[in-house]
């Protein structure tokens, strides 16, 4: 038995566990928010992407950072959030995922470092809420939270 493995495994579960107990929409987010901590687990980038990677120029990197956001709803986070909400029908876990990440990008395009620092974070996160108004409120905490970290 290889129980790093199996840790790995169980961290993985759990996280997907704790996506599956919310909304379709808020486990989206939830999953995509913790998107490099379950790259890490699985292995995500290999050894071979990270030289590619680095042979990239700026321009490069930031199309396939856009394109992989762009996408995302293709690569592995369908499959953790198809395992989080099994009975939704395929449609609505893509645009599920679609979402998240607009709304993640919509917060950050409307941070504005303007007065005091948490004002600034409640205020993107306030006009973030009003495109995307379907989300739980713990997620809006939870996202003003990560902002916060992010901009720090």
């Amino acid at each position: 038995m290889d129980t790093p493995q199996q840790s790995a495994q169980d961290e993985i579960s759990a996280i997907i566990a704790s996506a599956a107990k919310q909304p379709l929409l808020d486990a989206a987010y939830e999953l995509w928010r913790r998107r490099y901590r379950l790259d890490l687990i699985e292995g995500r980038p290999t050894a071979e992407e990270i030289r590619i990677n680095r042979t990239l120029t700026a321009e490069q990197f930031s199309a396939k950072y856009r394109h992989d956001r762009d996408h995302a709803h293709e690569g592995p986070m369908f499959a953790y959030l198809k395992r989080a909400h099994a009975s939704a029908d395929d449609p609505a876990i893509k645009q599920a995922i679609i979402t998240a990440v607009e709304f993640e990008d919509e917060y950050n395009k409307h941070f504005d470092w303007n007065g005091d620092f948490w004002d600034c974070v409640v205020r993107a996160m306030a006009q973030a809420a009003r495109r995307y108004p379907d989300y739980l409120e713990t997620t809006y905490r939870d996202a003003r939270n990560d902002l916060a970290y992010y901009m720090k």
